[in-house]
Formats: structure tokens, sequence, C-alpha cells
């Protein structure tokens, strides 16, 4: 129990209500499954919101069509969940050439629903997003899964695409928690400290 009294706050609980709440949706690009998970970021404190996958049309379809069929999924998670900003994990090339095209296509698609809704996309390689969440990157599937559920408590992605999707979310989040903090606290420090010394300089 805290032994603060009801109306006190720590600074750093009184830091973290200053912040104002970033919505992050990250994406898994693929053809058959995409997945996609939803965050909010507040400083670097991440929370869980959503998460699933999108199922396009299958290959009996025509590539036009499953893409159309991508794009629509995906404007429905945009606007039930009204992110700030989007990450988009970095495609490998596969050894099969078709495949890696397929692959290619989708995540055109996948770059292009946040954007149509005006929102920053980032984009992050698999190596990376490992490296955030687990702390190596080579860290298996379940490796990845276990920490999501770690960092997220609350979340429990139905598949591997949509763990996938949380952990680049967290990625995001983890990397924009920091820049946020820096430019709210160092940041803002050094422009206190810069703007303090120029008014001895004048008075001087």
């Amino acid at each position: 129990m805290s032994d603060l009294p009801d109306s006190a706050q720590s600074p750093a609980d009184a830091k973290n209500e200053s912040l104002s709440r970033m919505r992050i949706l990250g994406l898994d690009p693929g053809l058959r499954h995409t997945g996609w998970g939803v965050i909010d970021v507040r400083g670097v404190h991440l929370s869980f919101v959503a998460c699933g996958v999108a199922h396009p049309p299958g290959a009996d379809q025509g590539m036009a069509e499953r893409l159309k069929g991508l794009h629509e999924a995906l404007t429905k998670v945009l606007q039930a969940h009204r992110p700030d900003e989007a990450a988009v994990e970095e495609t490998f090339l596969n050894k099969n050439p078709g495949s890696t095209l397929k692959l290619g296509h989708a995540r055109g698609v996948v770059l292009l629903a946040p954007a149509l809704f005006g929102l920053p996309v980032a984009e992050y390689s698999a190596k990376s997003v490992k490296q955030s969440v687990v702390g190596t990157g080579a860290a298996t599937k379940e490796q990845i899964g276990m920490m999501v559920r770690t960092l997220l408590p609350g979340s429990d992605p139905p598949s591997e695409d949509a763990a996938d999707a949380l952990a680049v979310a967290i990625c995001h989040g983890h990397r924009a928690g920091v820049e946020r903090s820096w430019r709210g606290g160092i940041g803002a420090g050094t422009a206190t400290g810069t703007a303090a010394r120029t008014a001895a300089e004048t008075a001087g």
C-alpha cells in the first residue's frame, strides 16, 4: 500500500500523466494472414488494446480481389481503433521469387492503408523487433509470444501473426516512448537551460 496521501502523486506518475496517450497499430504483413495489434503508449508505459488477424480472400480469387479484401479488413481495424501511428515489419526475401512478389503486393497494401488515414508509418526489420521485445535478434516465435504476454498484461494473441504484430507495436512504442521522454525531459531541460543562459547573458 502506498504511503502517499490520496491527493499526492509520485514525480514519475505525475510526469506520466502529463504525457499524452499515443495509440500504435502494429502490422505483420501477409497475403493469407496479416496480423494486427493495437497498444497505447504513455511515456515508456505500454498497455494492450486489441489484436487480431486479417484474412483476405483465398488463392481461388484473383490477386486484385485478395488485395482489395486485405485493404478493406485493415480499414475496419483503423476505423475501429483510431491509432495515431503505425509500424510495419519489413519482409524477408523468400527463396521462391513468386512468393516474394506476392508478399510484396500485400506489404504495399499494409503500408498504404494507414498512410491513407494520415498516419506516419514506421518500418522495422524482424531482427530489430526481436531485439526490442526479447533482447536477442535470434528469438523464436515462442519467445516472442511469451514476452508479448508479459509486456502486455491481458493480451492473448490468437495466433503467431497477431503476436508478431503486437511485437512490432511494442518495438515502435519503446522507441517512440524514449524519444518523447527525451523531448519532454532532457530536451525541455536543455531548452530551458539555453534560454536561461541567453537571458543571463543579455542581462549582463
